[in-house]
């Protein structure tokens, strides 16, 4: 089942991925069987097997290079935008085979939003930022596309430090600010998973403090996944732990049995600090 990186196969629209009813929360969402992506035929991510359940945080640690946020974008797909990436194995969202024939790349990656390391919001205005994705994605009502914008935008803690400034260019806004449009901006879309990539790293502790309020505000409307250099972080704000080491999963489950009872000698010395 390798998918030739870049190669995207729309699907008609009676077999997109069948997430209309969010999954229960606790129930697997996302299924790895012997997951494995490959850059050039060297495994990045080796062999993967795990479930990662509905409405909670899972936070994936490890040091760099391990394999961490290749397998991160492996879930909507980013992947296929890098030449000589591959993969094999099964990685399953709700019963559906994400590397199958007929997944259409453009719904998943709407029900598969994206946060990443730097803040990157369009050289455009607040309102259109926000109101991008709802746009491409059929909504032209100025009041209903205002109406996302200020959900959205309270939904990321954000509106009231920006109700005022919708007309203005997003890059004005602070580096946390910025950061918060971009959650909002993943949300407007209402996807079922938002995906966090390292999205505190660029930030002041002030900042980083409000970015993690918001996951925990979050949890439960969506699956959240987070990679994280921060063990402290993934403590904070995790419900599970995942760890990765040279691409293989070296030990997953709750959050704090991993980070006071770790099974793997590996997990512990990458947490106590021997390593990594």
């Amino acid at each position: 089942m390798t998918q030739e990186p870049g190669e995207f196969t729309l699907a008609q629209p009676s077999t997109e991925i069948p997430l209309d009813v969010p999954a229960k929360a606790g129930n697997a969402l996302i299924t790895s069987k012997e997951f494995s992506v490959y850059y050039w035929g060297k495994a990045a991510v080796d062999r993967v097997t795990f479930d990662i359940p509905a409405g909670k945080v899972t936070a994936i640690i490890g040091p760099s290079g391990c394999g961490k946020s290749t397998y991160l974008r492996a879930i909507n797909r980013m992947n296929d935008l890098i030449p000589g990436c591959t993969a094999s194995g099964l990685l399953d969202l709700d019963g559906q085979d994400l590397y199958a024939s007929e997944v259409d790349v453009v719904a998943l990656r709407k029900m598969v939003g994206m946060v990443f390391q730097k803040p990157n919001p369009f050289p455009k205005s607040v309102f259109d930022n926000i109101a991008y994705g709802p746009r491409i994605h059929g909504a032209r009502d100025r009041g209903h596309l205002a109406e996302i914008v200020e959900q959205s935008l309270v939904r990321a803690a954000l509106w009231d430090e920006v109700k005022d400034r919708l007309n203005d260019n997003a890059l004005g806004l602070s580096g946390g600010q910025q950061q918060r449009l971009c959650i909002a901006r993943a949300i407007a879309i209402n996807p079922k998973i938002l995906l966090m990539d390292e999205p505190a790293s660029a930030l002041d502790p002030r900042s980083t403090s409000r970015i993690e309020d918001l996951i925990a505000e979050l949890r439960g409307e969506y699956t959240i996944i987070i990679v994280t250099h921060n063990m402290q972080q993934a403590a904070r704000v995790s419900d599970l732990t995942a760890f990765f080491y040279e691409g293989a999963l070296i030990e997953f489950g709750e959050t704090p049995r991993i980070f006071t009872k770790p099974k793997e000698k590996r997990t512990e010395d990458y947490i106590t600090g021997r390593f990594g």
